[in-house]
């Protein structure tokens, strides 16, 4: 790092000393900038109709192009934040993404053609994945260990709320006026998350960090490391579960349920559990490790996915049967999520951003790949998602067995 770079960032990070952010403060900014992006996409889906209206989009599969410019966005803006934090700190770098996000915001609120749309949704989820990488990167900055996994537990309970309540959000907003009404919604929770981070955020990456590695040797560094790679993979993998499950799941419990306008009620059921086994993972990770807890998690997610196969080849798979089977592997999967986070990023230390960078494409990358194929086999039934879940969780375990060695699965560790 060049003198001047350095003498500012070690000024701005004494000055940031003097302001005191609680814990509790800390993780709910941390949830927020975690949750602007599931925000971003799950408030526009029932928008999609009125926006192709609107702009003269008749073609409901083209639609979709107002969710996949943003994360094609998202997910290229990913590859970048993370190794700018690590020269020239997380915090400047996390104010030039969310202006970013804040342009790109009121662009889409302005457009006045598709195209147009199309293209600010971009600049938004390049801007977006500005503090979805630097959450990462500040929590590896300020804990190790089962406390980075703790931490990390507590914001992702609060995080999954978001995507529960934004399709909701986005139905009311249509009640009282036009789609553009959600872009408005979007622009005053970047601004409010910018002034909150702006005021209240200490400068996280120590004053007296050395000289980041060369770009080349830092995405090597992330790249090479087993542990980072291997749960950032089986992180991805498992993922892709979920992603699938969105994907499927207006089809699964209107076509083949019947769930009609109740289907919200049963979405919301199953991904709260995944808030509620963040919370209970924040209570046992101390004592268990992330390892014990995590492994075994993922050990009775397969037999849990297994059964579900089973069930739906007898021919089983009522309504009440699939729930009583959703709702434990949903909690089996907040149980797993935020340890694999924190084991990605626990060899990185001063290589925190780039991690950050690296793990969240690849997790998103391969999540999405994943679940593109499990849902683009849905046909008619269960049993499409019953067996992604039973091969992806079993891949997942292929790999953690591959980074922890046979006699290192279960094992207590850290």
């Amino acid at each position: 790092m060049h003198a001047p770079e350095r003498e500012t960032r070690i000024l701005a990070a004494a000055a940031d000393q003097e302001r005191q952010m609680s814990t509790a403060e800390f993780i709910g900014l941390v949830a927020m900038m975690m949750a602007l992006t599931a925000l971003s996409i799950d408030i526009m889906l029932p928008a999609l109709p009125a926006i192709g209206e609107a702009l003269g989009i008749p073609v409901a599969n083209d639609r979709q192009i107002v969710i996949i410019s943003y994360m094609l966005g998202f997910a290229g803006g990913q590859l970048v934040y993370g190794r700018l934090s690590d020269r020239y700190g997380r915090k400047p770098v996390l104010m030039v993404g969310m202006a970013i996000f804040i342009a790109g915001t009121l662009a889409a609120a302005l457009a006045g053609n598709f195209s147009l749309l199309i293209a600010a949704r971009a600049v938004q989820g390049v801007g977006a994945a500005a503090p979805r990488v630097i959450a990462f990167a500040i929590v590896r900055d300020r804990y190790s260990g089962r406390e980075m996994a703790r931490v990390m537990s507590f914001a992702m309970a609060i995080f999954i709320i978001i995507p529960v309540l934004a399709p909701s959000m986005g139905q009311g907003l249509l009640l009282v006026g036009t789609w553009r009404l959600m872009f408005d919604l979007l622009l005053v929770a970047g601004i409010v998350i910018a002034l909150w981070a702006g005021l209240r955020l200490p400068e996280t990456m120590r004053a007296n960090a050395g000289e980041p590695l060369a770009l080349g040797a830092s995405a090597r560094l992330a790249l090479e490391t087993p542990r980072t790679i291997g749960y950032a993979i089986g992180g991805g993998v498992l993922f892709g579960c979920v992603l699938a499950y969105v994907s499927c799941a207006q089809q699964v419990f209107v076509d083949v349920y019947g769930l009609g306008g109740h289907f919200p009620l049963a979405f919301g059921a199953t991904a709260l559990m995944i808030a509620l086994a963040s919370l209970t993972n924040a209570m046992l990770v101390g004592r268990l490790g992330m390892r014990r807890l995590s492994h075994a998690a993922l050990a009775a997610f397969i037999a849990l996915s297994a059964l579900l196969v089973v069930a739906t080849l007898l021919g089983w798979t009522s309504f009440w049967l699939f729930i009583a089977l959703m709702v434990p592997l949903f909690y089996l999967f907040g149980l797993i999520a935020p340890n694999f986070n924190a084991m990605a990023m626990e060899p990185q230390g001063d290589n925190a951003g780039m991690a950050s960078s690296v793990i969240g494409f690849v997790s998103t990358g391969i999540g999405a790949l994943a679940a593109a194929f499990v849902g683009h086999m849905f046909d008619g039934s269960v049993m499409p998602l019953a067996l992604g879940f039973l091969c992806l969780s079993a891949a997942a375990f292929a790999v953690v067995v591959w980074v922890e060695g046979p006699r290192g699965v279960f094992h207590a560790g850290r």
